[in-house]
């Protein structure tokens, strides 16, 4: 299947899916009183939250589900919400980054092995529409495979958003500790004559003793090389 036209930017961009629509893969797999429950969708993130409940309760009720579920079922699935929400707002890095999405699926009788290449980019791309192209081109008829495709593609790509947007994070950091450290070396030389114009501006007098700088206060303005010696003496006195 070929995939629209993308535009790629070098520049980092806010997170979200890398598909046309913004959804969010959510895998549920509960179970209670002897019972258990799996299911895998999608779910817009903008819905508003009074949506989950709805879903798990019509969820439970068709299902003939025991009524423990509904809280189980909307806590999993705001819990997912969350975590995606959590990652809106910053920075991914997709420029020309073409990964690999590999498909390793059994679905009913049906067994899908496949491996294809993905555009970032494309904010365009569709797996749902890419999974019905892939049933047709293979001749598969069971309905269940395509939805299950679609969502494998979605799960992945969520996983590799998700990492792009800590390596922008490094990237970021990174970024900081170079301009700092050059803001050291840079500070570096002039920082002790810097700080000792200051001390003299003040009329402040600094005496070398020992490979360290004492910092006294002024005694009188200008000290001659007799008064200096007195002073080591002084302080020689004292330290013993």
């Amino acid at each position: 299947m070929k995939l629209p036209a993308t535009s790629s930017s070098k520049a980092p961009v806010k997170f979200r899916m890398p598909t046309e629509d913004n959804l969010v893969p959510i895998r549920l797999d509960i179970e209670t009183e002897g019972q258990r429950y799996k299911d895998a969708f999608t779910w817009n993130p903008s819905d508003p939250d009074s949506e989950v409940v709805v879903f798990a309760k019509r969820t439970v009720r068709d299902l003939k589900l025991p009524p423990q579920f509904i809280t189980q079922i909307a806590q999993s699935i705001q819990t997912q919400l969350t975590e995606f929400r959590s990652y809106e707002g910053q920075d991914m890095y997709t420029a020309e980054k073409i990964v690999p999405i590999k498909l390793d699926l059994r679905v009913n009788h049906t067994l899908i092995k496949d491996h294809f290449l993905w555009d970032l980019n494309n904010y365009e791309s569709d797996p749902e529409e890419f999974a019905r192209t892939f049933c047709n081109d293979m001749g598969i008829e069971d309905p269940e495979v395509g939805p299950a495709v679609a969502f494998a593609i979605r799960e992945q790509l969520y996983e590799i958003a998700i990492q792009s947007v800590a390596s922008a994070r490094e990237i970021k950091i990174s970024k900081k500790g170079r301009r700092g450290a050059e803001h050291a070396i840079s500070s570096k030389g002039g920082g002790n004559a810097l700080d000792l114009m200051k001390l003299f501006r003040y009329n402040s007098s600094v005496v070398r003793k020992r490979k360290e700088w004492y910092v006294y206060e002024p005694i009188v303005d200008i000290l001659s090389n007799e008064e200096v010696d007195a002073l080591e003496a002084r302080e020689d006195r004292n330290t013993r």
